[in-house]
């Protein structure tokens, strides 16, 4: 893995074995859109569940001691957007911060932070299916085995209230740092693969008038964060990197 990334998931790893068992470790990993954050959460959450194997033979094989939940989930439905006040503006700036949940997000949040118990139950993160592009309710099982939990969205470490609220619950804020010129490469083509957009052209005006509009929003009203991570293309950022790495 990237020494930033090995660095990160043993300073979690390290935390974790200090916290009780009645508690959670909670990470929130923000940036602008195209920064990498989905990929850093997804493999460290890989990475700390492979340490917890590897500590624990015979009992975890079936228990992810980890988990990495997307704000995706938490994107407004198409629905919800039209019945918003200006619902042209909406859907045109789908994915700027007032067109997600965030009450419900730190609803979530709020309910992660209270105790384990014998007693806990399993809570559910909604998710986002790209092919209808819209949020899946209750998709994504937080078990109570769940101790560390890697959130990652754009809006994450915002100073601006529900989002604050939020990140004044986590235990670390990340902060994944990258160029608006490397993002717009990545976007581009990432809108026409997922539909978005019908072709570059009409995809780069999206990033103009709207990614990157809400990446200056995401940077200039960031709080004050405990790490951050200078995004990466290489090798080192994919989920698969760990078990690569394990082969040689």
């Amino acid at each position: 893995m990237d020494d930033q990334v090995t660095r990160l998931v043993e300073k979690t790893w390290a935390k974790y074995q200090t916290l009780p068992k009645s508690r959670r470790l909670m990470i929130a990993i923000s940036g602008i859109p195209g920064s990498g954050k989905t990929t850093l959460a997804t493999t460290v959450a890989s990475a700390l569940n492979a340490k917890h194997a590897l500590s624990s033979p015979g009992t975890a094989a079936t228990t992810r001691v980890a988990a990495a939940i997307p704000m995706d989930g938490y994107h407004l439905s198409r629905a919800q957007l039209s019945a918003l006040p200006d619902p042209a503006t909406a859907h045109a700036r789908r994915g700027a911060a007032f067109t997600f949940d965030g009450a419900s997000f730190l609803a979530l949040v709020q309910q992660l932070r209270e105790p384990l118990a014998p007693e806990s139950r399993t809570l559910y993160a909604p998710s986002f299916d790209h092919a209808r592009k819209d949020p899946v309710p209750d998709d994504i099982a937080i078990s109570p085995q769940t101790r560390i939990v890697v959130f990652e969205g754009n809006y994450l470490s915002l100073d601006r209230r529900p989002w604050s609220e939020a990140a004044g619950l986590m235990d670390e804020l990340w902060f994944v740092e990258v160029g608006f010129g490397v993002a717009w490469e990545r976007l581009v083509p990432r809108h026409v693969r997922a539909g978005i957009a019908r072709d570059e052209e009409e995809a780069g005006r999206r990033v103009d008038e709207n990614d990157l509009v809400n990446g200056r929003e995401i940077v200039e009203g960031r709080l004050p964060v405990d790490e951050v991570v200078v995004s990466r293309d290489d090798l080192g950022w994919r989920p698969d990197a760990l078990a690569l790495a394990q082969q040689t």
